[in-house]
């Protein structure tokens, strides 16, 4: 993996969605984005080895399902030299009635997102009084 590919280090993934306040709108962070795969161009800067921003390919990649478990890997290498920038790893898995996303790559980032399997989230609903 390398550091100088990359503006960032493992950024922090959230996705954005806008609320609306009593006097203003207010900018709210809600879950994560976890990428099963593709890449996070935004973060690459362009390749350390041959000094070229060019398209970044995905190499190696595995798919494994262990216990309910599934492990996504690949790397992320440079089109030109074949330098690899970063590896990726993403984790699903299903926990009582949620889904659970993780995502760890040096370009793509670190993030983590749970979904509800039942049609309303119990975690999203207000009290009734």
């Amino acid at each position: 993996m390398c550091g100088g590919c990359v503006q960032k280090e493992y950024p922090e993934r959230y996705s954005l969605s806008y609320g609306i306040g009593v006097m203003q709108r207010l900018l709210l962070f809600q879950g994560n984005t976890c990428l099963e795969n593709g890449s996070f161009l935004l973060n690459y800067v362009g390749c350390a080895e041959c000094s070229k921003r060019d398209f970044v390919l995905i190499a190696n990649r595995t798919q494994d399902d262990d216990d309910g478990e599934e492990l996504v890997t690949y790397d992320h290498v440079c089109q030109n030299c074949h330098h690899i920038i970063a590896q990726h790893e993403y984790t699903f898995t299903v926990v009582d009635d949620y889904q659970e996303y993780t995502m760890l790559c040096m370009l793509c980032g670190k993030a983590e997102d749970s979904i509800s399997v039942l049609p309303d989230d119990p975690r999203q609903m207000a009290p009734l009084f």
